[in-house]
């Protein structure tokens, strides 16, 4: 059996649906699909992945969603929560818009309490937070392991495609795990102490991003990431990253959210519950998402070539990653944000990135210009980290440090809940095998 297209025609996906032309027109005009111009330059291709989630949104609807949302108390389909909404300007965290947040120039540390407390302060106090020092605190063998653990991060660093082999996000889960067993008190913990922890680790973490235990810390979350990942920041790159942390914060029940609310009901501590949601993360089809970006870059080479690479790309029937998503039907705000702070960046620094940057600016460009979707929250990624010359991967560890209060506040929300997180199941039975 044959590969199924990733692209369908207008009439083949009508019928996927079961709808007529003129309704999936109205779902094209809403954003419901994805659709691209056909490179036969006659009508257009509709996204199969975006057909099916559609699809199965309509399945739900008609019964079986309301269905098992019924049978079992701890098993719901949808969550209510107090931590964050999408809207169609984008996130807000606690009612408060995380684009307008941005805009005001509100911290990331501001942000990160603001998840988790409800309240936004103008300068919160980390200084407990920033004076930790991860390694100093454990004791061997487990201090051990971790300086294995950042050696081997700190060595792939010279080797882009080795570094390139493992993600960001599964790193950072083994810290996590490793620094868990040194802590005897992550259990039964309050949410003060749980918040306290939450800082501590966050700060941790950014430290050994680059896997280098050598490095002097910074004062805030963005400057220890920049100086981990190889930087002298001055004001304006540390600004320019601590705004980008702040718009990656939360983003409602995304995948890794969800895993990790997941974890949290069955009454996990804060440690495992973030393992859970790095070890997602590290998917491409989520944190990872931002290095698929890059290897459309790497494949670009030149900035000429975007619009080629991008014909060749559709005549395979190939998506290009970081463009489109299917909360934003006008796009994706927290883009149109980061877009324009990689353009001050860009501007301020005049550097060796302003080839990656080109090359970036050129693919938007000819994405528009073919008719494609806007940009998403991964193009900005990578669009601020190029401009900031931090090299591959620094948009998934960006998107890996800026996504920790969301999942901490998420968690703590889904602990006060009683029951566990167990989804129903429909049961379809197996196909019969072909006969060949």
């Amino acid at each position: 059996m044959g590969k199924r297209p990733s692209w369908l025609r207008a009439r083949e996906a009508a019928a996927f649906l079961d709808v007529k032309l003129a309704t999936l027109y109205a779902y094209k005009s809403r954003g419901l699909v994805e659709s691209v111009p056909s490179p036969k330059g006659r009508g257009r291709l509709y996204a199969r992945e975006s057909l099916e989630r559609l699809k199965a949104r309509h399945d739900a609807r008609s019964g079986h969603g309301a269905v098992a949302a019924s049978a079992l108390r701890f098993g719901e389909p949808s969550l209510e929560t107090s931590i964050s909404e999408i809207r169609a300007d984008g996130p807000y965290y606690r009612g408060h818009s995380a684009v307008a947040l941005c805009a005001q120039g509100e911290s990331f540390e501001a942000i990160f309490d603001l998840l988790l407390t409800g309240q936004l302060r103008a300068h919160p106090d980390w200084s407990h937070a920033r004076d930790a020092v991860l390694l100093s605190e454990i004791e061997p063998p487990l201090s051990d392991s971790l300086r294995a653990l950042c050696a081997t991060r700190a060595s792939g660093r010279s080797s882009p495609s080795r570094l390139r082999a493992t993600p960001i996000s599964a790193f950072l889960a083994a810290l996590v795990g490793t620094t868990a067993l040194a802590d005897p008190e992550r259990h039964g913990a309050s949410d003060e102490q749980e918040h306290a922890r939450a800082r501590r680790l966050t700060c941790a973490l950014a430290q050994l991003l680059g896997g280098d235990t050598t490095r002097r810390s910074g004062a805030s979350v963005a400057e220890r990431v920049l100086v981990s990942l190889g930087q002298k920041p001055g004001s304006a790159e540390i600004e320019t990253l601590d705004r980008t942390l702040g718009l990656c914060a939360d983003h409602e029940l995304n995948a890794s959210t969800f895993a990790a609310r997941v974890t949290a009901s069955t009454g996990a501590d804060l440690y495992a519950c973030l393992g859970t949601a790095l070890h997602t993360l590290s998917g491409g089809r989520h944190g990872e998402a931002s290095v698929r970006v890059e290897a459309v870059l790497r494949e670009i080479a030149e900035p000429a070539r975007a619009a080629e690479v991008l014909r060749e790309r559709s005549a395979r029937g190939e998506r290009i990653p970081g463009f489109g998503h299917p909360l934003y039907a006008q796009g994706d705000p927290r883009a149109s944000a980061m877009l324009q702070l990689a353009e001050r960046a860009h501007k301020s620094r005049r550097t060796k990135a302003s080839r990656d940057y080109a090359r970036m600016l050129a693919l938007i460009e000819a994405m528009q210009r073919a008719g494609h979707p806007r940009p998403n929250l991964d193009t900005g990624l990578v669009a601020v980290t190029s401009a900031l010359g931090l090299g591959e991967g620094a948009g998934a560890a960006v998107f890996a440090i800026g996504r920790i209060p969301g999942w901490v506040a998420h968690i703590l929300e889904q602990r006060r809940l009683p029951s566990v997180l167990r989804p129903r199941a429909r049961y379809v039975p197996a196909a019969p095998p072909l006969n060949t």
